[in-house]
């Protein structure tokens, strides 16, 4: 399988149903509703994935997928990596497959995910245990630059931290478990993102 890159910049958002009107607006489409997703994510013992900025990553929605990240290259606020992803047939087995070569699982956890289209341009709408986020994914930089503008968010408050970075960031100082960051474990918990330096972008 070729790889592919996958460029793209990450917003916290605080009005939801605003930005969703946003999108429509703009004329993107909504081509996935709400999806549950739960998440696997893998590293070698010694956390030798973790050591290359890379990601190992099993994930479950409608279907089940494996996913290799490559290390971000940040391009005017947006990341760009090298990313390999397919779908395969069990879930189960796939993680089994994945820890019989010695992998094992360093983290779970979910998030819901909403996604619309326009044109190249991808819109993902997560819904996390700690907020709300848009990540917004296209062929370059400038187009995503330019929908940021027309969606009227604030590009210097885009988030340059994946979500797990973000979870465990909320997490220090906390007695919580930073492997098992679900919304059923994080239920009682209440987070503020502008305690790691985190603010909407649409406000």
């Amino acid at each position: 399988m070729k790889p592919t890159t996958e460029t793209e910049v990450k917003f916290h958002i605080a009005d939801v149903d605003g930005l969703a009107k946003r999108l429509k607006d703009i004329g993107a489409e909504l081509v996935s509703p709400a999806i549950h997703e739960y998440n696997l994510r893998f590293d070698t013992q010694a956390g030798d994935i973790y050591r290359k900025s890379s990601v190992l990553r099993l994930r479950r929605d409608s279907k089940s997928h494996l996913t290799f990240k490559g290390k971000s290259k940040n391009l005017d606020g947006v990341l760009s990596r090298e990313e390999i992803e397919f779908t395969v047939g069990d879930f189960e087995s796939a993680r089994k497959f994945l820890e019989a070569l010695g992998y094992e699982v360093v983290a779970v956890y979910e998030k819901i995910r909403t996604e619309y289209k326009l044109g190249d341009l991808l819109f993902m709408m997560d819904k996390l245990p700690f907020g709300t986020f848009l990540e917004i994914e296209g062929p370059d930089v400038a187009s995503i630059q330019k929908v940021a503008r027309e969606l009227h968010l604030n590009w210097r408050a885009a988030v340059k931290v994946g979500y797990l970075g973000i979870l465990r960031r909320l997490c220090d100082g906390r007695e919580l478990d930073e492997t098992f960051l679900t919304f059923e474990a994080l239920k009682e918990s209440n987070f503020n993102l502008e305690d790691i330096s985190i603010r909407s972008a649409d406000i």
